[in-house]
């Protein structure tokens, strides 16, 4: 069968692409450089082999350089010269000394354009009733938040986009969550979260153009990304960086016991100095004004009892409380096959939904 050049090179494209319609390649990066400010160009080498790479800059997400071990996600291709090349769809450093550099090298150039800078970091608002979330609803780091939050202060609405929080993907669905956020505009902060992992299962979150997406939110924009020790690109340019997602739920809300006690405090200091101010009346005034106080006081403590009665509901509300009546609460997809955390007084215990039905 005879075949033009052409049609060869079209013959073992189609081939490959059936083949090996996206592969991911390990190795070292060498002739690494950058044509016209648009291209980018490298080989991808081990011990016996070399293969090229292309592809564009802004598909570059992280700063790569020669020596650098990376993996990268391709596609395999013929050029019309014959010549074997990968067209690189996605490349990120491997090994925590790569990851290192490379988040180095970034954390400098976006230092330089002064987007750590505190004086373009926002407060977070006060009293919040509606807080959008970012994070994988199945992750422990998410059930963590939920659990705090609802211990802590009720009320509070939380939307939810379910992402990634690790590999090549999680950038992208976490930007695009981020946009969903400030189009729809009816939270009042954003809050990134993600528990802890490896250097390698952070380091989405040291991606350029996830950097520049938080930092371009119209809403605040919270992070609770790994634990204390560990920090990344959108903790740097978030308005406000919290240690953990517990920590996140903490910051955004206040202690429903302290309030209690707070409000209990400062009404038992206010009656204190009002009753003082009666009995000195008292002491000075005829049989009426003794009736007029007496009264007084009655309604004083009438209102007191009330504010106590109000403290004693809302600790009453305490989920805490509610889980050690035997009840559960349950996180997570709420779909056949899916794996839902179900929270306990005592247990925290993963199950898979088999079946679901309406309630009657």
């Amino acid at each position: 069968m005879k075949m033009s050049p052409t049609e060869l090179i079209a013959v073992i494209n189609q081939t490959m692409e059936y083949a090996y319609p996206v592969v991911l390649i390990e190795g070292e990066v060498a002739s690494f450089k950058v044509n016209q400010g648009k291209w980018v160009f490298f080989d991808l080498k081990d011990e016996e082999s070399s293969v090229g790479c292309f592809m564009t800059l802004w598909q570059l997400r992280l700063p790569i350089e020669d020596g650098m071990k990376v993996v990268v996600q391709a596609v395999p291709k013929l050029t019309k010269w014959g010549k074997f090349s990968l067209t690189v769809q996605a490349v990120k450093p491997v090994g925590e000394g790569n990851l290192k550099k490379s988040f180095e090298l970034l954390k400098k150039k976006l230092a330089d354009e002064g987007l750590f800078d505190t004086s373009r970091k926002r407060a977070l608002p006060e009293d919040l009733t509606e807080i959008g979330v970012i994070s994988s609803t199945q992750a422990a780091g998410y059930a963590d938040f939920v659990k705090i939050l609802n211990a802590r202060w009720g009320g509070i609405k939380v939307k939810v986009a379910h992402t990634q929080v690790q590999g090549m993907d999680a950038p992208d669905q976490i930007i695009k969550a981020l946009r969903y956020f400030n189009e729809k505009n009816d939270v009042q902060v954003i809050a990134i979260l993600r528990g802890g992992g490896s250097a390698d299962d952070l380091s989405c979150f040291n991606d350029e153009q996830l950097a520049r997406e938080i930092a371009r939110s119209k809403i605040p924009v919270i992070t609770g990304i790994g634990h204390e020790v560990d920090e990344s690109l959108a903790d740097l340019v978030a308005d406000v960086r919290a240690s953990t997602p517990s920590n996140v739920a903490e910051m955004l809300t206040r202690d429903r016991v302290a309030e209690g006690l707070k409000v209990r405090n400062t009404m038992g200091r206010v009656a204190q100095v009002v009753l003082n101010k009666i009995d000195m009346q008292v002491r000075g005034n005829n049989d009426m004004m003794t009736r007029a106080s007496r009264d007084l006081r009655i309604k004083i403590e009438n209102y007191l009892g009330g504010v106590v009665q109000k403290i004693k509901i809302l600790e009453a509300l305490n989920p805490e409380k509610i889980l050690l009546q035997g009840y559960a609460i349950i996180t997570g997809a709420m779909k056949v096959g899916s794996v839902v955390k179900i929270t306990t007084f005592t247990d925290e215990i993963d199950a898979e939904i088999k079946t679901m039905k309406r309630r009657e």
